[in-house]
């Protein structure tokens, strides 16, 4: 039996409105969430054109021409966008009959790459229980016929499964929402081996160890420790009928294991290092989950990745802008402070899930608007975007000509110094502060 996608009505006319103005065809995105019973679809985002194309004169009649890398590389931007709990579904075309028949062989490429690209960036690793099914959606521009089959990304060999593709009004207005305050401290070694010091691969490596320090971080839902297997609203059933905010937000406290159980045995490793990387501060995350009846597991599961995510993406995103200014190197300073973006966050119309982004201090809203424009095909009101994170976030590089004596005195002082500034801050305003120092010889 094949998969059952039930979807939100409004993607049915959105997808009928771009049968009719794009021409022979246009691919996009399907972003929902997986369950055990089933899946849920609750945006489909079309393809953004390249600059050099207009909109709606596509010359080719052949789907070759569909540039793999770019949709490819559309379905990484919108992944930073997406919360705990959502993520690419899969891949849809609308094409004309005379184009039908390479449709499917084009989608099923398409999903494979997505997969393939989505997969290199995520620090965390898929559970046993997670869904590897991928919906391959094919319209006819003409007759508006729907064709919804999945493949399994975990298998290459995959052949097409038939599945049910079932709209559904106001499929996520009552989703539930978790959220916490995440405090980070992550002091990251740089080798004295390592090339040129790549902070961006060394942090990475350092973001790899914290993630797994996340997985093993027990969760406290409004308070309470609960059963994986636990329904997310037990308890709270009985409030039914009373103000709908006060079941549709769990509140999580996350903590972080100090030390590893008798059981294990630890060992000291020394190693010759020239510099070093601390990342420190709080971040805000969210995850939101359907309301079928939610176990405690699905939840937590996906707002451990959303925490894994944010802070993933904000040093990517901090790099790139690194590169895409391309500052030259500074040599002779002892340190070097980087702003990390804050977080935001915009409601989905009709939905209680709202969708999020990264701006940067000196971003104005409306590049923030038009962003959701490119990425999502959404038009955002200055007022609809919330920002999560009341003070900026920054990474700071140190460079240290002193002695190591004084470098290490130096370290210490300014941690202190953060320690101190982070506490007073996030108790009013949930700071999100990073610092980056980098130490060298």
């Amino acid at each position: 039996m094949g998969r059952t996608y039930f979807v939100e009505e409004a993607i049915g006319q959105y997808l009928s409105d771009l049968s009719t103005k794009l021409k022979p065809y246009v691919t996009g995105l399907l972003i929902g969430q997986c369950s055990p019973q089933r899946d849920y679809v609750i945006r489909a985002v079309r393809t953004p054109p390249k600059e050099d194309q207009k909109e709606d004169n596509i010359t080719s009649s052949t789907l070759a021409s569909i540039d793999e890398e770019w949709i490819t590389a559309h379905a990484s931007q919108v992944s930073r966008m997406l919360p705990g709990g959502l993520l690419i579904l899969g891949v849809f075309i609308i094409a004309t009959p005379e184009l039908s028949k390479e449709s499917q062989n084009t989608l099923r490429r398409l999903i494979f790459s997505v997969e393939k690209s989505l997969t290199k960036r995520r620090l965390w690793k898929p559970a046993e229980v997670d869904i590897s099914d991928r919906a391959a959606l094919q319209i006819c521009s003409s007759t508006k016929k729907v064709v919804c089959r999945t493949y399994d990304v975990q298998d290459p060999k995959s052949s097409a499964k038939p599945a049910d593709w079932k709209y559904q009004s106001a499929l996520s207005a009552s989703w539930l929402a978790l959220g916490c305050t995440v405090n980070v401290n992550i002091h990251i070694p740089l080798l004295a081996t390592s090339p040129n010091h790549d902070l961006e691969k060394n942090t990475k490596n350092g973001l790899n160890r914290w993630s797994k320090q996340i997985e093993d971080s027990v969760f406290l839902i409004n308070g309470q420790v609960k059963g994986d297997d636990a329904e997310l609203l037990e308890g709270q059933k009985k409030l039914r009928g009373n103000t709908q905010s006060s079941i549709q937000f769990s509140d999580v406290k996350v903590l972080t294991q100090l030390s590893q159980g008798s059981s294990h045995r630890s060992t000291a490793t020394v190693q010759v290092c020239s510099g070093s990387i601390n990342l420190k501060g709080a971040v805000k995350c969210r995850a939101y989950i359907h309301n079928n009846k939610p176990r405690v597991k699905e939840a937590i599961q996906a707002l451990k990745r959303d925490i894994i995510n944010t802070l993933s993406d904000r040093c990517e995103i901090l790099f790139e802008d690194l590169i895409l200014n391309e500052r030259p190197q500074k040599r002779n300073f002892e340190r070097e402070y980087h702003v990390l973006p804050q977080r935001l966050f915009v409601r989905i119309p009709g939905s209680s899930v709202m969708l999020c982004d990264y701006k940067f201090g000196d971003e104005a809203d409306g590049e923030i608007q038009e962003r959701f424009v490119e990425m999502l095909d959404q038009s955002v009101q200055a007022e609809d975007i919330h920002i999560a994170e009341e003070m900026s976030t920054g990474t700071e590089h140190t460079h240290d000509t002193q002695p190591k004596q004084l470098m290490k005195a130096t370290l210490l002082l300014k941690l202190q110094q953060n320690m101190g500034m982070v506490i007073a801050v996030g108790v009013a305003v949930f700071a999100s502060i990073f610092s980056f120092n980098y130490f060298s010889d």
